[in-house]
């Protein structure tokens, strides 16, 4: 009937279509999900979209005191790795009835710290942390206190709190073996400065497994300056002169600045030198008839963590933080 109210769907409306009980219902919403068998959670995730099932935060906030709202702290807004990232933890909040409150710390440690006690403050029950790395012992402090953290594709150095992030080590494996069996002779691998965690393990794992695949030293170059980023990708050039080489970069922010220098320089890829690496974003499939990437699992990234704050917050921790590494995906296209 025309104008009629369309009628709240509620638990007992969702249990009754899945399938299940209103205890599980409540299980799955609560992330307990050791209760029940993957094929029950999926049956459950599937009927919650397709009712439109909402939790009532508020009526659950003053039963068990808590806010059911996650802090998120991403460390560069601007970046394409982050909305992608927000979207993963937003969609899965929804599911449990959460709320998000986003922040985001220039990649500045001090902004970060300002922000976490600010969310501490709003009453949060848990956060989801990008980390900009330099807080480790302010982490421990405030998680001494009782809050609960989720590290999202960064780690720290502290074995401190669960860390979803992907699985680089398999993904530069996966590229290193693709370049040598294309003909490939070297590679040099482009990265910003080692100021976080991500950064770091990619470069220390590409030069702990050059040797496996190439001849001498693994070539590492750093882009610091964009005014030199001209001059360094001249020495690579010079110095493989007499090879068929290839550039890997360490994420799209790289990518980007090496794709912009070879075009200020006239040089071709993958004529003059291949031209792979990390982060598969849109623009990199219309640039030059493709560009070879791996792709990082951030949507999911983000859901995992969601998963892992959920049992944080509903179980009392047992034995060590989880560190859970998702699968990349080798996109192979015209630059190599």
């Amino acid at each position: 009937m025309a104008g009629a109210k369309r009628k709240k769907v509620t638990i007992v409306d969702v249990a009754a279509k899945a399938g299940v009980s209103k205890t599980t219902i409540s299980r799955y919403l609560n992330g307990k999900f050791e209760y029940m068998s993957e094929e029950s959670r999926q049956r459950i995730a599937d009927v919650i979209e397709e009712l439109g099932y909402r939790p009532n935060s508020l009526a659950r906030s003053l039963k068990s005191k808590q806010s059911f709202v996650l802090g998120v702290i991403v460390s560069d807004i601007t970046s394409p790795f982050s909305p992608i990232l927000l979207k993963g933890i937003s969609d899965c909040c929804d599911r449990y009835g959460y709320r998000i409150l986003i922040a985001n710390s220039d990649d500045e440690p001090r902004k970060e710290r300002d922000y976490i006690m600010n969310m501490i403050d709003q009453s949060v029950d848990g956060i989801i942390l990008n980390t900009t790395g330099g807080n480790d012992e302010f982490l421990r402090e405030t998680a001494d206190m009782g809050m609960k953290f989720v590290l999202a594709d960064r780690t720290i150095d502290l074995d401190l709190f669960d860390t979803v992030h992907s699985a680089d080590r398999d993904a530069i494996g996966q590229m290193m073996r693709y370049l040598k069996g294309v003909g490939y002779e070297s590679v040099g691998f482009f990265t910003q400065p080692l100021t976080n965690s991500t950064r770091i393990n990619r470069c220390q794992i590409f030069r702990e497994v050059y040797g496996s695949y190439f001849d001498g030293m693994a070539q590492v170059y750093f882009l610091e300056k964009k005014q030199r980023d001209a001059n360094v990708m001249q020495e690579f050039m010079r110095r493989n002169v007499d090879t068929k080489h290839a550039i890997f970069t360490g994420n799209g922010v790289a990518t980007m600045r090496v794709v912009q220098t070879m075009r200020d320089l006239g040089i071709r890829f993958p004529q003059e030198t291949g031209l792979c690496g990390f982060d598969d974003w849109e623009w990199m499939n219309l640039v030059g008839g493709g560009l070879t990437t791996i792709a990082l699992p951030t949507y999911d990234v983000g859901k995992e963590c969601v998963k892992r704050m959920m049992h944080l917050l509903n179980y009392s921790r047992a034995g060590e933080p989880r560190r859970v590494e998702l699968p990349c995906t080798l996109q192979i296209r015209h630059s190599t």
